[in-house]
């Protein structure tokens, strides 16, 4: 396939990437940043009233000032209608993020993350749209998606209203780093906390009185790191990975607040992750398996033992398109039109498209520049960046869909 020219404003794409960084938007605090994109594409010329929100807020099991911004663009030739998505919200570690722009990179000023995860996917989307209406492009009906509380578990594309989609035949997801790579697939996984109820007793008159939470919950990590069930797991054919993620108090404060108690709770979260659904689940439940038998092994001096409630939720399947899938073969052109290798990848962490394939809407995800990400020696590539928006253009505009 010979390579096309694409009329994308790089310039302008950038400064839009550079706007978007520099307003808040943490997961679950993302009214600010909601509202910029609005203003953004108001300005490339979407009209107003074709930007709209869903209530996935009300659906979303923890705190979030707003639902999905859904826009719908009537295209300017028939075809099946085609998503582009990508999400608003960026790590707690990008609060109060500066961007700077070094020649080819952007970094932060200070000692933050960036937020290019996924403001480089908020901007490409913006710069989309910017240049099929200023260029008058040929393109069939469209629908870009952005979505809330990915970062705190894919929230926001797990309660999309999918009725405001306009059935899209297959979805394009913009969030990573090399606008050359296809995600076609990525990794399921289980959520799951563990409530240790122990008791309360003077840890220096009498600790024998007490049952340690904190003591269920250190031999109960212990086990399960020894038996291989921690960090990258591997029992026969079977693999997967699993993290405990914080230990904290009824409040979800300090586990314990004193030297001299004997803590008598504490709530762990954790997560299990495959390509299995099933592995994932036995993840899961060696977990609880080790909780349980922790349990009874701490106990006070009458012999009563802590009790432990567990339990584990499915957090998003893991997915994989096959490689006939039609958006494979409109992705693979589209790398090739901008003179790239298209080469496809499964991803190890959970993708917004995870959800979107749950939904009906086979998404593949690509990158535009994302490095370093969740780190505060974050950046930008900007190549990467320009090819991400180039690439959008080119699956927006493709005629054999």
């Amino acid at each position: 396939m010979s390579v096309r020219e694409f009329p994308v404003d790089s310039e302008r794409a950038i400064s839009t990437l550079m706007r978007l960084i520099a307003v808040e938007g943490t997961t679950g605090h993302e009214a600010a940043i909601m509202a910029e994109v609005a203003a953004c594409l108001k300005e490339a010329g979407v009209p107003a009233s074709a930007i709209k929100h869903d209530d996935a807020q009300k659906r979303i099991p923890v705190p979030t000032p707003v639902g999905n911004m859904i826009v719908q663009l009537p295209g300017t030739r028939p075809g099946p209608r085609r998503m582009f998505s990508s999400h608003v919200d960026t790590v707690p570690l990008c609060a109060g993020a500066k961007p700077v722009r070094q020649a080819t990179k952007i970094v932060p000023a200070g000692k933050t993350a960036l937020g290019g995860d996924d403001r480089t996917g908020v901007a490409v989307l913006v710069s989309l749209v910017a240049t099929l209406l200023k260029n008058k492009l040929s393109y069939p009906p469209l629908t870009l998606l952005f979505t809330v509380r990915e970062e705190s578990g894919l929230h926001g594309a797990r309660h999309v209203d999918a009725d405001m989609l306009g059935d899209p035949k297959f979805g394009f997801n913009f969030d990573g780093r090399s606008a050359s790579e296809i995600t076609i697939g990525a990794v399921g996984a289980q959520r799951w906390e563990c409530e240790i109820f122990g008791k309360a007793a003077h840890a220096g008159v009498a600790p024998e009185r007490g049952i340690s939470a904190t003591a269920v919950a250190s031999l109960a990590i212990a086990d399960i790191v020894r038996h291989g069930w921690f960090g990258r797991v591997i029992h026969g054919e079977h693999r997967g990975t699993s993290n405990v993620g914080s230990l904290s108090g009824p409040d979800g404060g300090s586990a314990g607040n004193a030297t001299n108690v004997v803590t008598d709770y504490v709530l762990v979260k954790g997560e299990a992750r495959s390509h299995d659904t099933k592995f994932a689940s036995t993840i899961a439940a060696a977990y609880k398996a080790a909780f349980r038998a922790a349990a009874t092994q701490v106990c006070d001096a009458s012999g009563k033992s802590a009790k432990v409630k567990f339990t584990n939720r499915l957090d998003y399947a893991p997915f994989r398109l096959k490689e006939s899938s039609p958006a494979i073969a409109v992705a693979r052109r589209a790398v090739a039109a901008i003179g790239r290798e298209p080469k496809l990848k499964i991803a190890d962490g959970g993708l917004d498209a995870n959800w979107f394939v749950k939904h009906g809407v086979p998404t593949l995800t690509f990158g535009a520049g994302q490095n370093n990400i969740h780190t505060i020696e974050e950046f930008v590539d900007l190549s990467e960046f320009v090819a991400g928006c180039r690439v959008a253009v080119a699956l927006a505009t493709e005629e054999s869909a």
